[in-house]
């Protein structure tokens, strides 16, 4: 059997695995339309300077929940998920059998990309009913789909990567949090970050790879320019996180 098709069985037993956990799946879809809801009913009425355009904040708010979304399903369910199964002896036991480790991670983040895919759909489906939010087309639909797959790909490895560092599972959403959280918020997902934003959060912001990502997913809904360097620069953290995975990810219970 060929390395793709048994990825493709691996993925099936995942999402069967995912979508048995039904409260999991709820909030895994819920949290990102929850939070588009809270963000524009309390700051969706003003306006954001972006790119020499002016866009309105409910506007604003459709395309940062949509990466938002995608790097929850990637990153923070990848990684703490994983932790979860290394501290039960999932992973130690999985190691046993004959299934090859690139099977194990591909159909890992298969399956994520599926999820955040889904995740997408449902989210501008949202912004377009409630919020008339504009939805990629053309050419800024190939550039959007590009960032959207290779941010996908190199969140679902940072998350691999960061339980390199996380001790247990009780450590996990703490560490993961903490990891993710600061950038949400320097990156202008929660809170808008125009144009007039301080030199020091914009330059911290950039040597990480969510406000690139979140660049690039902003340039399909609001019109922005499409820079091909942050498609680079997200790549390029997935492949050192990549690296750092295949160097120090352990498959057994840490404790």
């Amino acid at each position: 059997m060929s390395t793709a098709t048994l990825t493709l069985f691996q993925m099936r037993f995942i999402n069967k695995a995912f979508w048995r956990n039904p409260a999991s799946a709820f909030f895994t879809f819920a949290f990102p339309l929850m939070f588009l809801v809270i963000f524009t009913a309390l700051l969706g009425g003003g306006e954001v300077h972006l790119g020499g355009r002016v866009i309105h904040q409910s506007t604003y708010y459709v395309a940062a929940m949509a990466a938002f979304a995608v790097m929850t399903a990637c990153y923070n369910n990848i990684a703490i998920g994983l932790s979860f199964q290394r501290d039960a002896g999932v992973l130690k036991r999985t190691r046993g059998t004959p299934l090859p480790s690139a099977v194990f991670f591909g159909a890992k983040v298969v399956h994520a990309l599926l999820v955040a895919l889904l995740l997408v759909a449902i989210t501008v489906t949202f912004g377009k009913v409630l919020y008339n939010a504009e939805i990629p087309t053309g050419t800024s639909l190939l550039q959007f789909l590009v960032i959207l797959v290779v941010g996908a790909a190199s969140f679902c490895a940072l998350g691999f990567a960061i339980t390199t560092v996380i001790p247990n599972s009780d450590a996990a959403a703490p560490i993961v949090n903490a990891t993710i959280l600061p950038l949400l918020f320097l990156s202008g997902i929660f809170i808008p970050i125009g144009d007039n934003a301080p030199a020091w959060i914009t330059w911290v912001a950039r040597i990480f790879p969510v406000k690139h990502f979140a660049d690039g997913i902003q340039a399909g809904f609001l019109g922005t320019t499409f820079h091909w360097s942050d498609v680079l620069i997200v790549g390029l953290w997935g492949v050192g996180a990549l690296l750092v995975t295949l160097r120090f990810f352990s498959w057994e219970p840490r404790n």
